[in-house]
């Protein structure tokens, strides 16, 4: 993508502005341009749309979204050593890339953003579940993102898409699949990266329902899941004793086996547990 963009190889902005990735940072780069350009290509269309990137680093992501169309890139970046190397992209992309510095955590990127919005990011190992469980659980639903593009660890992208029955499902798959549709489109090996983490990773891509797949209290199904995987061996009478001294007779409300354990229940019934609970 040098020849495409115009921009100098990754490796030696990286070189030029001694952009070694930080572990407390949660930094891993990824410098092939063809596979940036892969994960922006992923995230759709964006010909129409504001794209959200968390922890841009060199900037090889904003490139490719950029090169792949995106109307305008809002790149949120914590580490101030990245920003002459995202300052280049932006003066190559007069008025559609905006430097945010600062942690993704604590900045409201709205007050800068037009609908539509997607966002796109390789994001910090450190922080990224932390950020996904955030834009699942606002308040109001459909939320302001329509989309998700994500590279996570590959045990997190797994977690993110299980079904019942399976050792990854839990709190992060409930969560994730009340109020979406996800899959993982793209696996990466470590040498990919720079410096190569110690596990594999892989993109996640997350489509906004219109409304949450089936009716339920946000904070009693949080309420719920956390109580019912945080002591997952449990059967479900035992794990959920705390929630209600008749929780057998919500349980059998929802069609669950007191008996049951966490693992073996799907997304439905939680919802239908959390509803019984709640009109209680």
């Amino acid at each position: 993508m040098s020849a495409l963009d115009g921009l100098p190889p990754l490796r030696d902005v990286i070189a030029t502005h001694e952009l070694r990735a930080k572990k407390n940072l949660g930094q891993n780069f990824l410098l092939d341009l063809n596979l940036t350009a892969r994960i922006a290509r992923i995230a759709g269309d964006l010909s129409k749309t504001d794209v959200i990137e968390v922890g841009p680093g060199p900037g090889g992501l904003t490139r490719g979204l950029l090169a792949e169309g995106a109307r305008k890139v809002l790149a949120i970046e914590k580490d101030s050593r990245c920003l002459p190397a995202l300052a280049q992209i932006a003066a190559h992309y007069p008025g559609r890339l905006e430097v945010l510095e600062g942690d993704a955590l604590k900045i409201d990127p709205l007050e800068y953003l037009e609908q539509p919005i997607a966002i796109c990011a390789n994001l910090p190992y450190n922080v990224g579940t932390e950020l996904l469980i955030r834009w699942l659980t606002p308040e109001d639903w459909p939320p302001f993102w329509s989309s998700l593009t994500l590279m996570f660890q590959k045990e997190v992208a797994e977690r993110i898409t299980a079904q019942p029955g399976s050792k990854a499902y839990g709190r992060l798959a409930i969560l994730t699949q009340w109020r979406a549709d996800a899959r993982i489109a793209l696996t990466l090996p470590p040498e990919a990266f720079t410096p190569p983490p110690k596990v594999s990773s892989a993109v996640v891509h997350l489509t906004a329902l219109p409304e949450p797949r089936f009716p339920a209290d946000l904070k009693t199904l949080e309420r719920v899941v956390a109580a019912a995987f945080n002591q997952r061996r449990k059967m479900l009478r035992a794990s959920l004793k705390g929630l209600s001294p008749q929780i057998e007779e919500h349980l059998t409300a929802a069609g669950i086996a007191p008996t049951d354990r966490a693992e073996q229940i799907p997304l439905e019934n939680f919802c239908a547990l959390a509803r019984s609970l709640k009109s209680a």
